[in-house]
């Protein structure tokens, strides 16, 4: 069925809290954890990255859709992770030169549902003032309480294991076969432009499955390793982690992003726990502490590891805090070449302030 920008759908959060407004993408109905990302640009790699696997995307610039979508190019994996997205005003058309298509037609395509014509600064302040929730989208059914019965069904993130249904099936290869280093990749929903970060640096890649032992990745002998970004709750990935206990007791070198910050973390023994909303944008200011500088990133995240675990732990230590809210950005290990980032330092979208740490990553092999 062809949506038109007067069909009516509705948002329901858990609490109760309803919107109404317009249909957009696919007519259907669809549940996820509701969350915001405040980035005025670079849409479609949002919708794209698999760390957003399970998640309804509410998109707080006022217009969506506007540039269209670039096929391959601007995509983070190779389909659409989001659940759901929610926007103040969606544009039916596109301009751009180099688009392969309209939002709206790849949205029906991929099975997307979404809303728009609401107010995202009204969600945005409810979200932050109560905390992530789980919410539904409907354009097809309409009656609340019914709404609210679909709802219920829709499974909550804490202690939720994702990255096994979001990575590669499949270990594959990436890069120059020629080139000089060679790292291993546990995929836990890695995101094509930080391989590409990687690969760019002279190192030929082997991507494996989230659950690959650490056995099967060494028989390729890589110079080191990298534990990815991804969806879910870390809690509840002990494969990972024991993976990553086992890489730091062989002595190899470790980079980890986001969700694999968090697995590094725990593999150092310290929790992680859920936070009140996340953090999701272009803008979130980081400070690493060993050069004393600010840099401006990219986060997506919903987990964070606990600061009182780290001070107790004569292992690790803190590298970056978040100067909004004081939450660890980034730890290393101070008797290892390990380390680990909570944001995104190859920022697809976002500004490029922390991709020397990949530098510094490739300069430990």
């Amino acid at each position: 069925m062809k949506v038109t920008q007067s069909q009516p759908a509705i948002l329901l959060l858990e609490d109760g809290t309803v919107f109404r407004g317009n249909a957009l993408g696919k007519i259907g109905t669809h549940g996820g954890e509701i969350c915001f990302n405040t980035g005025m640009t670079g849409y479609q790699e949002i919708y794209t990255d698999p760390s957003y696997f399970g998640q309804v995307i509410v998109n707080t610039t006022s217009h969506i859709g506007n540039y269209g979508i670039v096929n391959e190019l601007e995509e983070e994996s190779g389909s659409v992770k989001i659940s759901g997205m929610v926007c103040n005003e969606f544009s039916p058309i596109h301009s751009r030169k180099t688009s392969d298509g309209s939002l709206q037609d790849y949205f029906e395509k991929a099975g997307i549902v979404g809303i728009s014509g609401v107010d995202t600064r009204q969600i945005v302040r409810h979200i932050r003032s109560v905390g992530a929730m789980n919410c539904i989208i409907s354009s097809e059914i309409l009656d609340v309480e019914e709404l609210k019965k679909e709802l219920a069904k829709v499974p909550q993130m804490e202690g939720l294991e994702l990255s096994s249904k979001v990575c590669t099936q499949e270990s594959y290869f990436l890069g120059n076969p020629e080139a000089s280093k060679k790292v291993a990749v546990l995929d836990l929903g890695v995101k094509k432009s930080i391989l590409s970060n990687i690969s760019d640096r002279d190192c030929y890649l082997q991507v494996f499955p989230a659950k690959t032992s650490f056995e099967e990745m060494e028989k390729w002998n890589p110079a080191g390793y990298f534990i990815s970004n991804g969806p879910g709750d870390p809690a509840v990935m002990p494969y990972a982690v024991e993976t990553v206990e086992q890489i730091l007791e062989a002595d190899k070198p470790i980079f980890g992003i986001c969700l694999g910050h968090q697995i590094l973390a725990q593999a150092c023994g310290i929790s992680t726990y859920k936070m009140h909303h996340g953090h999701r944008g272009l803008n979130h200011p980081v400070k690493n502490l060993i050069t004393g500088l600010s840099e401006i990133t990219s986060q997506n995240h919903g987990f964070a590891v606990k600061a009182d675990e780290i001070e107790k732990n004569a292992d690790v230590e803190v590298t970056h805090i978040n100067l909004n809210d004081n939450t660890i950005e980034g730890i290393r290990r101070k008797d290892k070449n390990a380390f680990s980032v909570q944001h995104h330092p190859e920022a697809s979208p976002g500004p490029h302030d922390s991709r020397y740490l990949f530098d510094t990553f490739v300069g430990m092999l």
